[in-house]
């Protein structure tokens, strides 16, 4: 299957790039700079150059045709300023799922963050993001030619990865390797069951296929 992931040079997104390219899949990261091309490769994608900030739901449904799935993992990042949270966070998010649904993607994963809420208080960077993501998550929940999942990690950390999780509609707050996010969003892109879920993540006591199987259950 061909998977395009939007943030395809993110720390999360190249570990989950290396997942999917072992699992036999054809994957793509979009990267906003050529310089990052090379780590996409040697993690088994094909970079794909394009600015979401810049780019038309057109160009972006193109990069997307004959893909099976479709995340979206791109961030403006710590520091960015006010304004990227709207313009990436939010606005690269809608335009992703626009292109997604042009381009007939039903598939559709998000990485999002622990505590996204469109409603939000407060006028710290932080909180800007918060609503951002929020927002965005609201408008992927809206769309009915997807089939989406919404995932929302607890504090990231680049601690190896234990393969043991909590995977639910709500966990409460903790901490979780970028490695487990990773095994948990490649096993939620072939698990269409989990369509229409809103997932928080963190570290715990159940393997990664046992938690996704569980949550898809229910």
């Amino acid at each position: 299957m061909r998977i395009v992931i939007a943030g395809g040079h993110g720390q999360i997104a190249r570990r989950l790039e290396r997942l999917l390219s072992a699992g036999g899949h054809e994957v793509a990261g979009i990267i906003r700079r050529p310089e990052q091309g090379d780590d996409l490769r040697e993690a088994g994608a094909e970079p794909v150059l394009l600015d979401l900030e810049a780019a038309s739901a057109e160009e972006v449904a193109a990069v997307l045709q004959g893909a099976g799935a479709a995340v979206f993992a791109a961030g403006a990042g710590p520091g960015s300023g006010k304004a990227r949270k709207d313009t990436v966070d939010l606005g690269a998010a809608v335009l992703f799922a626009d292109a997604a649904e042009r381009a007939g993607v039903r598939r559709y994963i998000v990485v999002s963050s622990m505590g996204a809420d469109a409603q939000h208080a407060g006028d710290s960077e932080f909180d800007v993001y918060l609503r951002a993501k929020g927002a965005a998550d609201e408008d992927v929940r809206s769309r009915r030619r997807l089939d989406w999942t919404i995932l929302r990690p607890g504090s990231l950390t680049n601690d190896a990865g234990t393969g043991l999780v909590q995977l639910k509609a709500s966990t409460g707050r903790g901490m979780v390797p970028r490695d487990d996010v990773a095994a948990v969003l490649a096993e939620l892109v072939e698990t269409t069951a989990t369509a229409g879920l809103t997932l928080e993540l963190i570290s715990g006591s159940v393997p990664v296929t046992v938690a996704v199987k569980d949550v898809a259950g229910n």
